[in-house]
């Protein structure tokens, strides 16, 4: 059964002022959907792969046949990424965490500040587009950033928090303005559901 553009949890207009609601509607309605519209296009060929779940497709890259694998590493990504990045937010969150991933992250980084600081960085940092994450590997809770729609998941990491830094994610309200995108992007992060892949993935 083909892929399917999942729904946005919440009107395109919920995150603003942070996620303005064309940027919404664009980021969703058609660079999500072309990723898996070209997910299910360079999967036509192998029907049985379009049975395995997103996150195990991208996680067993090397079953790919060689001539579709990079289509299916960036829309599988694609895929994958932006349905967990649509989860990680909600109307009136931010904050911080709570319970076992508000002390798995002041042991890791030291305080939530310190954490908030290096994984901004990490975002900002990215050259051309990409991701910042927050993931488990090996046992412990890391930063990371990754390229373009590669995902920790491709090689074994487990992801708990996403921030898409791509330039179509804020460029109609931000500009070149990343560092602003992602200071206000933590005003509608969903703490509890990061709390809930942490638990998952420990």
């Amino acid at each position: 059964m083909p892929f399917e553009l999942p729904p946005l949890p919440y009107p395109v207009d919920a995150l603003e002022p942070a996620i303005d609601a064309k940027t919404m509607e664009i980021h969703h309605g058609k660079h999500h959907a072309a990723y898996v519209n070209n997910l299910n296009k360079a999967l036509e060929a192998h029907p049985d792969l379009l049975s395995l779940p997103i996150e195990k497709l991208i996680a067993s890259l090397g079953k790919v046949p060689d001539a579709a694998r990079p289509a299916v590493r960036n829309n599988g990504g694609g895929h994958f990424n932006h349905t967990m990045f649509w989860s990680l937010m909600k109307k009136g969150g931010g904050g911080e965490p709570q319970g076992d991933l508000k002390s798995a992250i002041a042991s890791a980084f030291g305080s939530f500040a310190e954490f908030k600081t290096k994984f901004a960085a990490a975002g900002v940092g990215r050259f051309g587009s990409g991701w910042a994450w927050l993931l488990v590997r090996d046992g412990k809770l890391v930063i990371e950033s990754t390229p373009n729609q590669d995902s920790p998941v491709m090689d074994g990491g487990k992801p708990v928090l996403g921030l898409d830094v791509w330039e179509h994610a804020y460029y109609l309200k931000y500009q070149n303005r990343r560092p602003d995108y992602i200071e206000a992007w933590w005003g509608v992060v969903d703490w509890s559901k990061a709390a809930e892949h942490y638990a998952a993935a420990r």
